[in-house]
């Protein structure tokens, strides 16, 4: 992640610190001087910046860059010392193919030197294979043939194999942004202009988080207006660009931190004919913020914090829904909370979820099963593995939960009780008095410290991560290591790589995490048919 300096503010302030992060988006209306600003940062990194569009990258009418490490650069420069390369290329999408297959050739011509040498070591994967394996990644049904020195393309349609010429602008976009970022510098800082050009919506997320991950040591930078394609990048830093000064060549632009929907961030959000789903978290290091866009995909995630303001941010939006006419819905953990909160948060459009916290999500039975099979390991016994594990860990702290459990519905009720009025200090002294006997907590630790051994009785792990709050569970759970991961951050990050995609794999465990909002895939309500406790 490379050191970025910011141009200069409008209000004559210092530009502000700008967080390191892999991703970063600049957002604004048409006119408020994006643009500008991304070339404002192409300038402070000089030979590290490599600049995409998909705009202008299929036609010849354009100015050449001049940018050393360019696409343009690099053709020309190949051309130089490669005896084999086409000079015919004008675009930069037929200028990458000749690079592609002159690297290619290259490569066969070493690889046949070796073996004459008698060097017997495996061939290196080429660009070319790289591309052919996300390009089958994002389209399954079609392939790329390498004829005669040039590429052609079977598609899903049956037809015969046809040029690149004759893909369709989406295919383009994806084999161009593929192709080219192949041969971005090493720790390049890659400018993308409007990367949803072209892309249909269904594939656009599979297309940019594979490009991404084909190059770990770059920094990406899109230019943008699609607030949904700012929300599906999970580690996301946003640069709000609100307009540009011409006169002192400067911006009024500010850093987003997903902390806040002031009122000018709503009108943004509702440009957006998604839905919008708010969660807590912050929109950097959040799980939260990682795993929900994933799940959601319908939906324009806000994190936003704190619960009260997913709660207070979900009820204004749907008392302005006159304005918009979207849905909204938040979405916070369930934490200690009782049935009855749980049932006035859910009536209110609050969503949550049939697990303590959001790391219980990852301890879910279908999660951990299909986790399990991707990784080669007989689920059952990974699952069984887990469960006697965290059953083992609720035993242990049985006491402890029910007396947290207790704390948090006396602290609701006293807060609830002495909200009412009274006409002097005496009143007010009399009632708090009288409120243990009106509160009860023994009675309630013994109810809740039955139920939860009847928990344990019965095998109801489902239960025990409904109202198990205990941070090191997943760690100790050693999920993790039974499937090989080295840590359990590593275990989550493999489960939202999964969920990046769209396979099998993914659909289950997105309709496994969806069912314990009592949802189906599609998102409609399932009839609820989980015992509950009834703290």
């Amino acid at each position: 992640m490379m050191e970025m300096t910011l141009p200069p503010k409008t209000d004559g302030t210092r530009p502000p610190l700008f967080p390191k992060s892999r991703q970063i988006t600049l957002i604004g209306a048409n006119g408020s001087g994006k643009t500008r600003f991304m070339n404002e940062l192409i300038k402070t990194f000089q030979n590290k910046a490599y600049i995409l569009s998909a705009i202008s990258a299929f036609y010849p009418e354009r100015e050449e860059s001049k940018l050393e490490g360019s696409i343009d650069m690099l053709y020309a420069n190949a051309i130089k010392s490669s005896p084999y390369l086409k000079s015919g290329a004008v675009s930069e999408l037929d200028k990458l193919g000749y690079m592609l297959f002159n690297d290619e050739f290259q490569s066969l011509l070493y690889n046949k030197t070796q073996r004459i040498l008698g060097e017997n070591t495996e061939p290196a994967p080429t660009k070319l294979d790289s591309l052919i394996a996300i390009w089958q990644q994002i389209f399954p049904n079609n392939q790329i043939i390498r004829q005669a020195g040039k590429w052609m393309f079977a598609t899903s349609s049956g037809d015969d194999a046809i040029s690149a010429i004759k893909l369709s602008q989406g295919e383009k976009a994806v084999l161009y942004y593929i192709s080219a970022v192949l041969y971005a510098m090493p720790n390049a800082v890659i400018f993308i202009d409007s990367p949803t050009m072209f892309l249909h919506p269904s594939i656009l997320n599979t297309v940019w988080n594979a490009i991404e991950n084909l190059r770990p040591d770059c920094t990406f930078i899109y230019n943008t207006y699609d607030v949904a394609f700012v929300n599906s990048r999970t580690e996301n830093v946003c640069i709000w660009v609100k307009s540009y000064n011409i006169q002192k060549n400067s911006w009024d632009y500010e850093i987003l931190n997903g902390d806040s929907i002031g009122e000018d961030l709503f009108i943004d959000l509702v440009g957006t004919r998604k839905p919008v789903l708010f969660i807590e978290g912050d929109a950097v290091h959040s799980i939260d913020a990682k795993l929900y866009p994933l799940v959601f995909p319908d939906y324009t995630v806000r994190p936003l914090g704190s619960c009260n303001k997913v709660i207070e941010s979900t009820r204004t939006f749907n008392d302005l829904k006159h304005m918009h006419h979207l849905d909204s819905r938040g979405i916070v953990d369930r934490d200690r909370r009782t049935e009855n909160e749980v049932d006035y948060l859910r009536n209110k459009n609050i969503m949550v979820p049939d697990v303590a916290e959001i790391e219980n999500m990852f301890l879910i039975e279908g999660v951990i099963k299909t986790m399990a099979r991707r990784r080669g390991k007989d689920p059952d016994k990974i699952f069984n593995a887990v469960k006697t594990a965290i059953t083992k860990m609720f035993r242990s702290h049985l006491e402890s939960q029910a007396l947290l459990h207790v704390r948090h519905k006396i602290k609701h009720d006293v807060e609830y009780r002495i909200d009412a009025r009274f006409n002097s200090i005496s009143e007010l002294e009399q009632h708090l008095r009288s409120l243990e006997e009106k509160l009860r907590p023994r009675e309630t630790f013994n109810r809740l410290r039955a139920e939860f051994r009847q928990m344990l009785n019965d095998n109801n792990y489902t239960g025990i991560l409904r109202v198990f709050n205990h941070k090191p569970m997943l760690s100790e759970s050693n999920v993790a290591t039974l499937l090989d991961y080295r840590s359990k951050e590593q275990y989550i990050k493999g489960v939202l790589n999964v969920l990046k995609g769209n396979s099998k794999d993914a659909k289950q465990i997105r309709a496994s995490i969806k069912h314990c909002f009592g949802l189906s895939l599609d998102d409609k309500p399932l009839k609820d048919t989980q015992p509950k406790t009834k703290n």
